[in-house]
């Protein structure tokens, strides 16, 4: 008996004190997507669109800072021609099957980068590898003060050979371009 009722009365007192770190902002699925592009037979682009994007962004706790934790499912992309579709999600890429997702995180920012732009470190998980990843943020009218109506901007390049995605090197970039535009509403109820 005295085991519960120490249990309960700590309980409060542990979570007063946790630093619990619910995300201040979600990512709004609706208005966000992910692109990528890269070279085939260095003559034209082969190019694709993640419609689904979930993920959260949480202030630092003087509120100055941000970040951004982004999951993309793979198999919500959309492109031209459903044969080059299956040719993407197969195992020599994204792996789909064993990989269904695509995962980025960024180092905190300064809330005054959505603003003027700037560099976006962070970390990108893909096929089960996760390695630094620097992008752009690109400019944009975001108010540090009401960024429920924000829409940010990424882009960069990566090599996808860091990420396992060694097929077809004869015919395909190793160079891939990306971009994210995250638009930003309120997590809070």
């Amino acid at each position: 008996m005295r085991v519960r009722l120490f249990g309960w009365l700590l309980a409060p007192v542990l979570l007063a004190t946790s630093p619990l770190h619910a995300a201040d902002y979600r990512i709004d699925p609706l208005r966000s997507h992910a692109d990528f592009g890269v070279r085939l037979l260095w003559l034209s682009q082969v190019s694709g669109r993640f419609e689904q994007i979930s993920g959260d962004v949480t202030l630092g706790a003087q509120h100055d800072m941000a970040v951004v934790d982004a999951h993309i499912v793979v198999n919500s992309i959309r492109m031209d021609s459903n044969r080059v579709r299956r040719w993407v999600l197969a195992p020599e890429f994204f792996d789909v099957e064993h990989y269904p997702t695509i995962h980025f995180v960024s180092e905190p920012m300064p809330l005054t980068a959505l603003e003027q732009g700037g560099d976006l470190l962070g970390s990108l998980t893909l096929r089960g590898v996760t390695r630094p990843a620097h992008f752009r943020l690109l400019p944009s009218r975001c108010s540090p003060n009401a960024l429920q109506q924000c829409r940010i901007e990424v882009r960069g390049d990566i090599q996808r050979s860091d990420f396992g995605m060694t097929g077809r090197r004869a015919t395909l970039s190793d160079q891939v371009s990306l971009g994210l535009v995250i638009a930003i509403d309120d997590a809070r109820p």
